[in-house]
């Protein structure tokens, strides 16, 4: 039985078998006793995204990871880091220092930041992200085609990610053929990826791909 750790795009956490190439956090969310969520979905603004493998260290999804048996941040997962990215996280200064460096640079860049820090762009997620009581802003045809790659859109119950042009449509197991953006026309569409985040990619931080991602 899989457990509920696995985020959409819109930052909801699910039980599906899938599990993706990330893993990530949002503090800790689940009682280890029982390994289910808590109401909560969120303990703290710092959402991120890890690496599932490091330094060697091995985890129980869902249980006692801390010292005293006492249960560690809930390890979520993600089909990769667009889809981490459109739900609200951003990179792990502890297990991916680069990769986040470089977002945290690339935002400072975005919004006239000369010192930016990690809590800085944190703040802003949370005002954004769907998860945390974001909207979804409207998407016309015009601002659709100036979207960065890696920007993640819904079109009524389907979710696509924009690359090369195209939109690939989102699953749990990966992506679908892809669709040229005149599909899209007269289309209700909303975007998903936060603003700030949206910006950050304009600067050109590049997101990891599932390799099911094709143009």
């Amino acid at each position: 039985m899989p457990l509920q750790n696995r985020v959409d795009p819109f930052g909801a956490i699910h039980a599906v078998p899938e599990r993706g190439l990330f893993t990530g956090n949002r503090g800790i969310i689940h009682d280890p006793e029982t390994k289910t969520l808590l109401k909560k979905r969120w303990a703290l603004p710092a959402w991120i995204i890890c690496v599932c493998k490091f330094r060697n260290v091995r985890r129980e999804p869902m249980g006692r990871n801390r010292p005293g048996g006492k249960a560690g941040w809930t390890e979520l997962f993600f089909l990769d880091e667009v889809t981490a990215l459109a739900a609200g996280h951003r990179p792990c200064f502890y297990c991916r220092r680069e990769r986040a460096a470089d977002f945290v640079g690339r935002f400072g860049k975005a919004f006239g930041v000369n010192e930016p820090r990690a809590p800085m762009v944190d703040r802003r997620l949370h005002k954004e992200r769907l998860a945390s009581g974001g909207q979804p802003p409207a998407i016309t045809m015009g601002k659709l085609a100036g979207l960065p790659d890696g920007a993640m859109i819904v079109d009524g119950a389907i979710t696509y990610a924009l690359r090369g042009g195209k939109a690939l449509p989102w699953s749990f197991a990966g992506y679908g053929d892809p669709a040229g953006l005149a599909t899209f026309a007269d289309r209700p569409l909303r975007l998903l990826t936060p603003a700030t985040t949206v910006s950050v990619l304009r600067q050109g931080f590049e997101p990891v791909w599932h390799p099911s991602a094709k143009t």
